[in-house]
């Protein structure tokens, strides 16, 4: 099983289609953590935020992002669906709107499809 959870890296770019798809949605403004990026948990988010965060400190972005909405901003991740972790419980489970995606995502330079299914998470005050 920890093939689900480990990476020799978590800095997996977003796959191109899915960030189209929900950049024509929701005009995004901000990324704050774009592939190999620091600082977006320290830096103030946009109005329009799309965040694919690094999964190895979740629970981080998934807070800060909750955070950033109870200020009247959109943030939107791309998460794996972890629905039994307590992070998920504590945030995610207050999100306006979960979208599970069918099937398993490719991200950017990977061979194969990730090992675990995705979400689309939409926090909004």
């Amino acid at each position: 099983m920890n093939v689900h959870f480990s990476s020799i890296t978590d800095h997996w770019s977003t796959p191109k289609t899915v960030y189209d798809a929900l950049n024509a949605e929701f005009g995004f403004d901000y990324d704050p953590c774009p592939l190999n990026g620091t600082g977006g948990l320290e830096a103030s988010w946009g109005k329009r935020t799309f965040c694919n965060p690094p999964y190895s400190q979740i629970k981080d972005w998934i807070k800060k992002g909750y955070e950033e909405a109870q200020s009247g901003k959109t943030v939107v991740f791309l998460i794996p669906s972890r629905t039994d972790t307590r992070w998920w419980h504590d945030y995610v489970m207050k999100a306006k709107e979960i979208r599970f995606i069918k099937g398993r995502l490719k991200f950017g330079g990977a061979k194969n499809s990730a090992p675990f299914p995705s979400c689309v998470v939409i926090f909004k005050n």
